[in-house]
């Protein structure tokens, strides 16, 4: 009987796991360089662990982009002191690596092109802010208040494509982007 199943050269999945690994926890470790918004919400948190979702969205797409930005920052959750928040993160995170990561690489540009790089991040922004809107009205029973923490998600959100676009123009010139 003739075995259809396809095998990846060796070391190519081993690498592809030690890659995975290395974006959770960068994503993970960056998330810990916060900075607390002065407002009465549960959104004041803006921190740089969205940057690095949207980076790993951008130069490694969405299946990568998915398990760093829902797992990175899970994490962060779980030991930072926002255990409650956990699995909302999860969610929210993973579709909006998700997204970003399916815009970024649409029409086989593999996160090449500024303006799907760009659409990516902005269409993710929404649907991660309804996720944390929703968790945040699970939690405390209220429609109204967690609209203050919208301010702050949209901040983490700008901030955090801001610095993803350049970083990865940079990483985009290291030849193993240009493979």
């Amino acid at each position: 009987m003739e075995n259809t199943q396809s095998y990846a050269k060796p070391g190519v999945k081993t690498f592809d796991l030690i890659m995975t690994a290395l974006l959770i926890a960068l994503v993970f470790l960056a998330t810990f360089i916060n900075i607390k918004l002065p407002i009465k919400a549960n959104g004041g948190l803006v921190h740089l662990g969205t940057a690095m979702l949207f980076i790993s969205a951008f130069l490694f797409g969405p299946k990568k982009a998915i398990l760093a930005g829902a797992l990175g920052m899970g994490l962060f959750d779980m030991v930072g002191g926002w255990l409650l928040w956990a699995p909302i993160t999860f969610v929210a995170r993973a579709l909006q690596g998700l997204i970003a990561g399916k815009i970024a690489w649409a029409k086989g540009s593999k996160g090449n092109s500024f303006a799907l790089n760009v659409t990516g991040a902005i269409v993710s922004m929404p649907v991660m802010i309804a996720v944390y809107y929703i968790g945040e009205v699970i939690l405390y029973g209220n429609w109204i208040a967690p609209l203050a923490s919208i301010p702050g998600d949209i901040t983490q959100n700008i901030l955090g494509l801001v610095i993803a676009i350049p970083v990865c123009a940079a990483l985009k010139k290291v030849p193993y982007f240009n493979k």
